[in-house]
């Protein structure tokens, strides 16, 4: 199976919040770990705490095409956005955008339409948009009808920010509502960091189950965001292959990397296979 993990961070400097890893992760680590835990390619979101992130990201990409890429990210209030944004995708592997849009700026940003210029150009430009931004999910559904071109993914199965058991999923009625959108998919990254028992976790799999239920596995995407989690590699990947058996077959490679490729027209990857 060509397992792709959908989210995971590399930097060279900076401060992480919360549960990340302390150390630095260069992408000869990243690639190292992925080796051993059999991961043939993986997605970089560029971290906030590391000012170079992006240019750290591209390097890496660019020297292993097969192997990573990117959703990068660049400052919504930079005054070339319009021409940065349409030339985005010239950047080496650069597939889309992701951003974190949790503060209530943000949502007064996408309520007062002041983004607009941001859906409307990536929509055009046919760039995918990973989205954090679980304090207030219900505002995306907005966007979905304004822009039915656009392709969305909201990142960590919506929960918020360090929330674990039951409240992990508190926001499960505004998925369920995103997923009836066909441009709207959704990130199954992290999930070991939102349990409160011990692998495989089974206290959250219900939910696990109902998303995977109402995107399906076209538009459902496993990931780690390894830095962030206490378990290894290796079992995140397996709590998805091995102990959800609700997952058939099929849908399993789809979900393992098949669909995340295809959904962000990895050219060189799929080339290479």
């Amino acid at each position: 199976m060509n397992i792709i993990d959908a989210h995971i961070h590399i930097w060279h400097s900076g401060t992480p919040r919360g549960a990340h890893r302390q150390a630095p992760y260069s992408a000869l680590e990243v690639l190292s770990d992925m080796d051993q835990a059999g991961v043939s390619a993986a997605i970089i979101q560029p971290p906030a705490w590391d000012a170079s992130a992006n240019a750290i990201a591209i390097e890496a990409a660019r020297a292993h095409p097969t192997r990573l890429a990117i959703l990068g990210n660049f400052p919504l209030d930079h005054p070339n956005r319009l021409e940065i944004l349409r030339n985005w995708k010239t950047q080496p592997n650069m597939l889309g955008l992701r951003y974190i849009l949790n503060d209530p700026v943000h949502l007064q940003w996408i309520e007062s339409h002041e983004l607009d210029w941001l859906w409307s150009t990536a929509q055009d430009a046919s760039i995918p948009i990973a989205i954090a931004a679980s304090s207030h999910l219900q505002v995306f559904e907005m966007i979905a009808k304004r822009y039915p071109r656009l392709k969305l993914i909201i990142d960590h199965l919506g929960v918020p920010l360090d929330a674990t058991g039951e409240k992990a999923f508190a926001q499960m009625r505004f998925l369920t509502d995103l997923a009836a959108y066909p441009h709207i998919a959704i990130k199954a990254t992290a999930v070991p960091a939102y349990a409160v028992d011990s692998y495989p976790y089974r206290s959250i799999e219900p939910h696990v189950k109902a998303l995977f239920q109402a995107f399906g596995a076209h538009r459902f995407f496993w990931g780690s965001d390894i830095t962030k989690l206490q378990c290894s590699w290796t079992q995140c990947i397996e709590l998805f292959t091995h102990e959800y058996t609700w997952i058939g077959p099929e849908d399993k490679k789809l979900v393992m990397g098949q669909a995340l490729a295809k959904w962000l027209d990895w050219e060189n990857l799929i080339q290479a296979k």
